[in-house]
């Protein structure tokens, strides 16, 4: 049974920084993609930042030059470092994790339980 534990967040003034780590247990296979999501109340949840296997990012436009996300393959392990961050990121941030296991449609997809980033003004 996969999981993934998520840490990290907390309550920043805006401007600071805050890193998030996540961890997927249960699985000696790595995945296709670990990344972020986050929801903020009243709003879909929406991307943050992916990472691939092969290291390549994708970003939400909304984060770009203020985030970074890495990972380690071998450990299933992804951070994400949030500089310069603003009130409206204030949102929970999920972990997520994506294997193809039927190309080229069928994916499993794991989620973390949240961890709750809030940005003071």
């Amino acid at each position: 049974q996969v999981q993934l534990v998520e840490s990290g967040g907390g309550l920043v003034q805006a401007g600071g920084s805050l890193r998030l780590s996540c961890t997927a247990s249960g699985s000696t296979r790595s995945f296709n993609y670990m990344g972020w999501y986050r929801q903020a109340p009243g709003k879909q949840r929406e991307l943050v930042a992916t990472i691939d296997t092969a290291g390549a990012p994708n970003y939400n436009p909304s984060v770009k030059g203020r985030f970074t996300i890495s990972g380690d393959n071998a450990k299933n392990t992804v951070w994400l470092q949030m500089n310069s961050l603003r009130p409206e990121d204030t949102a929970v941030y999920y972990c997520n994790a994506e294997r193809l296991i039927n190309p080229p449609h069928e994916w499993d997809s794991y989620w973390g339980q949240g961890t709750q980033v809030t940005v003071s003004s």
